[in-house]
């Protein structure tokens, strides 16, 4: 599943209390500038990755060379004004001609390629992958008398007992989370819509609701009701904003409950493939948009967005073109079509793939693992993000990994757990991922802007977002640095991190205090600025050699 961020309210008898770590972890002179990521601890006082620094001293003047870094995500708006001068185009194909004009087994894979959709269009909703996996234990065991489950089969039938309890508690716990945020949408939206109307005016303030006076019972009650949200958000945060959230979260739960734990549906036919064939290529289409590109819109935006062309915002690297291939849905993520997706990324050209996807289920984990050592065979460097369940994935499962079945280790991986701007408790986003052995580093991923589908731009947060800055700083070192395999390029990175003596955070998930260097094996930040002072360091050793 696409890693997201969903904020929690929490509803007492007659007022609401929010805890939104965007809106809480503030710049104590005000709120946290955009593109914040961008800009350098000493100079503007985040913990950015110093990008602008870097460009505007150790790389000025200095030559690149194009960097293909390959997107497999929601899809991506290729048409985005600031994204559309860096899009990949595969030279060999000649556009919309029906013909597989380079014979790399892909029709019109002008701009990459779309491995969840087909003839009849795309797969937008998907379910979870342990809804597939307890339907098919399902379809194996229900109704069947346990007393003649056959020997070879009660560790199966034991399991399908398991998922099946586990599985009715999700679809009742969803549907309650979908009630709860759809009450509060609407209860909160009529009560602001309707102090709108009587104040007349098309944006309320915590002042101008203070200022209502009414001898109505109801309009009293709308007027406090709103008033205790707005002391929970603070005054300064926009009651559009908050509703934006709530809105959000209840379209979450709704797609959760008709789709991800909805055991009737299944939408693969669209792809019409062969599902039970995890090696077969060549199923898809060109559509590397698809019809919900924003998550992937916003990835490609924080690793190269133009940054000559003076409107929206600037990418970490300069001299990179993107390649969308689309492999994730609203839902989680198949096997087959990762292990697919990595395969034509390397195949085309891709020196860097990114991946802000994951779940805690692989049934064809060597479908994927064959895929992860053909692209570190061919020297391509793996982004991925670690996570927003608040977890430590040294315990908790999370796929894709590094670590193959027999436990050796992918060493073209980095996995990246997202930072905030401050260099205090709140260091390390509440919602990330960890671990001390799985996670490489931590990189901004809270309130980062950057591109939406329809030329917008919005924050998000997640390690979604602190993967592609972690990508866009490799492609950075690659296009400047040519003569570094991918595996320099991640220990340069690696060892460029920047650390926190004995900082103490609060630990993701609410779970009291820990040491920041404990959430990650190198203990640090990445840097852009510092990657490139060793990268030059070291380019500079091995020409005195």
């Amino acid at each position: 599943m696409i890693n997201r961020v969903i904020k929690y309210l929490f509803l007492p008898i007659i007022w609401v209390s929010i805890t939104l770590q965007a809106h809480s972890q503030r710049l104590e002179n005000g709120p946290v500038p955009k593109g914040w990521h961008l800009k350098d601890p000493e100079t503007d006082q985040v913990q950015g990755i110093s990008a602008e620094k870097a460009y505007q001293t150790l790389l000025k003047n200095q030559p690149s060379r194009t960097v293909i870094v390959a997107i497999i995500d929601s899809g991506i708006d290729i048409d985005h004004e600031d994204l559309d001068s860096v899009i990949w185009t595969n030279d060999g194909e000649i556009p919309d001609n029906g013909i597989d004009d380079d014979n790399n087994g892909y029709i019109d894979d002008v701009h990459g390629w779309n491995f969840i959709g087909g003839n009849e269009g795309n797969v937008n909703q998907d379910t979870d992958e342990f809804t597939r996996a307890y339907v098919k234990l399902k379809k194996q065991f229900e109704g069947v008398d346990e007393k003649k489950i056959s020997k070879k089969d009660k560790a199966a039938y034991a399991e399908y007992i398991k998922s099946k309890e586990k599985f009715e508690k999700l679809v009742v716990k969803n549907k309650e989370q979908y009630e709860l945020y759809s009450n509060l949408y609407n209860n909160i939206s009529q009560s602001v819509d309707t102090l709108k109307a009587l104040l007349m005016v098309d944006t309320l303030t915590q002042e101008l609701v203070q200022g209502f006076e009414s001898s109505e019972p109801n309009l009293l009650f709308a007027k406090g009701f709103v008033l205790n949200i707005y002391r929970n958000i603070g005054s300064e945060n926009s009651m559009e904003d908050f509703l934006s959230e709530l809105k959000e979260a209840a379209d979450h739960f709704k797609e959760v409950v008709n789709y991800g734990y909805n055991e009737n549906f299944d939408p693969r036919h669209i792809v019409g493939d062969n599902y039970n064939d995890p090696y077969e290529k060549g199923y898809g289409n060109n559509d590397v948009k698809g019809p919900d590109p924003m998550h992937g819109t916003h990835v490609a935006g924080i690793i190269a967005a133009n940054r000559k062309n003076d409107i929206g915002i600037k990418g970490i690297a300069d001299n990179v073109k993107i390649m969308s291939v689309r492999a994730v849905p609203n839902g989680d993520e198949r096997d087959k079509d990762v292990a697919n997706a990595i395969l034509y990324a390397v195949d085309n050209g891709a020196q860097i793939i990114n991946m802000s996807f994951g779940k805690s289920i692989s049934p064809r984990k060597e479908a994927v693992d064959k895929a992860v050592k053909y692209a570190m065979q061919k020297g391509v460097l793996l982004v991925h993000a670690a996570g927003n369940e608040s977890e430590n994935i040294d315990v908790e499962k999370n796929y894709p990994t590094r670590y193959y079945a027999d436990g050796s280790e992918a060493k073209n991986w980095i996995e990246v757990g997202a930072s905030s701007w401050g260099a205090d408790k709140d260091l390390v986003g509440s919602f990330s991922n960890y671990g001390k052995k799985s996670v490489d580093l931590f990189a901004p991923g809270v309130e980062i802007y950057s591109t939406l589908p329809n030329n917008q731009y919005k924050d998000l947060d997640g390690t979604s977002m602190a993967s592609p800055v972690t990508a866009g700083v490799a492609a950075v070192i690659m296009s400047y640095f040519p003569e570094f395999t991918a595996l320099e390029v991640k220990e340069i990175i690696r060892q460029s991190t920047r650390k926190f003596d004995n900082l103490k955070i609060n630990a993701p998930g609410g779970k009291g205090e820990v040491e920041f260097s404990q959430l990650s094996s190198t203990g640090g930040l990445i840097n852009l600025y510092e990657a490139v002072k060793l990268a030059q360091e070291l380019k500079n050793r091995n020409l005195v050699k």
